[in-house]
């Protein structure tokens, strides 16, 4: 494409094959290691579901008691596929013996991989075709119904009891959102389990849990075709479950979700080798499945100085696509990150934020960008906050972002009612209606701030990568080189659940998965 700002694209793609060598250095590690959640996910992969009669998931049962013998390097499929030929059972039922102590999967005679993989395979296949038709659902419906144009209108819903977010949701859908995000409850993302069944209590939004995904999944299909309008669902598969919420929603046709390589590392304090492995295996399911993925790097202004640290946050979407890219995800999937986060007293903030708008989109063409508003500088004067939401749906429309998150008049004061979602709404669409084609007209001056800006920006990013490749990313976290956050590498929340595979080990979703779209 030609660059309205006049960025060198050799430089683009330099700075692109940079951060490839960053991720490419980082997959060597992933490949050659596990953690507890990812064979969790292969359990739910499996059919596993439900809980013990002390209300623990299944799928943390059959792991915690695989690493509990000191084997889960070999892989839980290793051993349920082995209990298989040797009891008969299901993979389910198995789950269930050892819950009641009756099977020490251990202690089970052993066969050889060909056999192995051919007593899962109708499991695996069954478990491929589960995600495939939920991906051809939604695609029947976009086929046939539609939805909105983009940017996205995404607003949030937070109550706590997901039979009261289905109501807000609808309400929301009814005043034109596109996108549904379900904010999932504080501290969710520290837990090492997924929580089961229907929850109506949570603080500050609502647990995640599959029959939450499958109640508000239901209610969306159900408005989406009263309006005549697809309506996307969003939730969150960061923090200590990644891959497992990632299957999750796979399988109840959720259409978005937040899947950050960084993000739980920075703002979370999870062990840096915990999420690099973790968020490997949850995008080749995310990809599957055709969900599209939203990274944080929004974030990092909420700590940083907007205007000093842009370069951050270029810098870490290149490193989140290359990592993306090896998982298999389209370009189109990724909803790569960055926010409007000025402070609004700076003298040509707008400019500059148009600036790292239009070089976001210009470099990455084909991306559903996600682009976060105001927070950081948000106050109880909801007029100014207003206004601050009104200047961020401009650049929104005019630079073409693929996912506009709107800012609430009330930001900084409470969790949004459904009048402030109703106003944030009505506002975006006014200013995308009236402000349709403005980038198709306006160019940008030679020389001026919006085209030095850009390219100072991407210098800055380009002379980071550079930086963190000489470093490599472990080293690159733990001298803060992002945000201003440092991390060690073998500090932080569910190292404990990261362990090497044996020469035993066994995934083949992985190919599976990745080589099927």
């Amino acid at each position: 494409m030609q660059s309205k700002l006049g960025l060198d694209f050799k430089k683009v793609e330099y700075a692109k094959g940079v951060a490839a060598n960053i991720a490419g250095s980082v997959q060597s590690f992933v490949e050659a290691y596990t953690t507890v959640a990812v064979e969790r996910t292969l359990c739910r992969l499996m059919g596993i579901d439900g809980v013990d009669e002390n209300q623990v998931p299944l799928p943390n049962v059959v792991v915690d008691h695989l690493k509990d013998k000191g084997v889960l390097s070999d892989g839980v499929l290793f051993y349920i596929a082995n209990a298989m030929i040797a009891t008969g059972k299901n993979p389910q039922e198995i789950a269930e013996a050892v819950a009641a102590g009756s099977l020490d999967l251990s202690k089970v005679s052993c066969t050889d991989a060909a056999k192995l993989n051919q007593i899962i395979k109708p499991v695996v296949d069954g478990s491929i075709a589960k995600i495939r038709a939920r991906r051809e659902r939604r695609e029947g419906y976009l086929k046939t119904i539609g939805e909105g144009a983009k940017p996205y209108l995404y607003v949030i819903v937070a109550t706590g009891n997901i039979y009261e977010d289905v109501v807000q949701a609808e309400a929301a859908a009814r005043q034109g959102a596109d996108v549904i995000a379900v904010i999932r409850t504080t501290g969710q993302s520290l837990l090492d389990y997924v929580p089961y069944g229907a929850t109506t209590e949570g603080f500050g939004g609502t647990f995640a849990t599959q029959e939450n995904f499958k109640i508000m999944r239901s209610a969306l299909d159900k408005v989406g075709e009263e309006l005549g309008r697809y309506i996307r669902l969003c939730n969150y598969c960061s923090g200590l479950c990644m891959p497992e919420i990632a299957i999750m929603g796979a399988f109840e046709g959720l259409d978005v979700m937040l899947n950050d390589a960084l993000y739980g590392i920075l703002f979370r304090d999870i062990n840096m080798q915990r999420t690099l492995v973790d968020q490997y295996f949850s995008r080749i399911i995310n990809g599957f499945a055709g969900v599209i993925i939203n990274t944080g790097e929004d974030n990092y202004l909420t700590t940083a100085d907007a205007y000093e640290e842009a370069h951050t946050v270029l810098a870490s979407d290149l490193i989140n696509e290359q990592l993306a890219l090896l998982a298999g995800l389209k370009e189109e999937q990724m909803g790569l990150g960055h926010a409007f986060e000025m402070d609004p007293m700076l003298e040509n903030g707008f400019l500059y934020e148009l600036a790292q708008a239009q070089m976001t989109r210009e470099i990455f063409p084909k991306a559903t960008l996600k682009y976060m508003p105001p927070t950081k500088f948000m106050t109880g004067n909801i007029f100014r906050g207003h206004i601050q939401d009104a200047l961020f749906n401009m650049i929104g429309i005019w630079t073409n972002q693929g996912i506009q998150l709107l800012g609430m008049p009330t930001e900084a004061i409470h969790t949004p009612f459904m009048s402030d979602r109703f106003l944030s709404i009505e506002n975006a669409k006014y200013i995308f209606n009236n402000m349709k084609a403005l980038g198709d007209d306006v160019e940008f001056k030679d020389n001026g701030i919006i085209k030095n800006r850009a390219k100072e920006v991407l210098n800055n990013a380009t002379a980071l990568l550079e930086k963190i490749a000489g470093e490599g990313l472990f080293n690159a976290l733990e001298k803060g080189m992002f945000a201003d956050v440092k991390r060690p590498r073998n500090g932080g929340k569910g190292l404990s659940g990261v362990c090497q595979k044996s020469d035993k080990y066994m995934n083949p979703f992985i190919n599976l998965l990745k080589g099927n779209r």
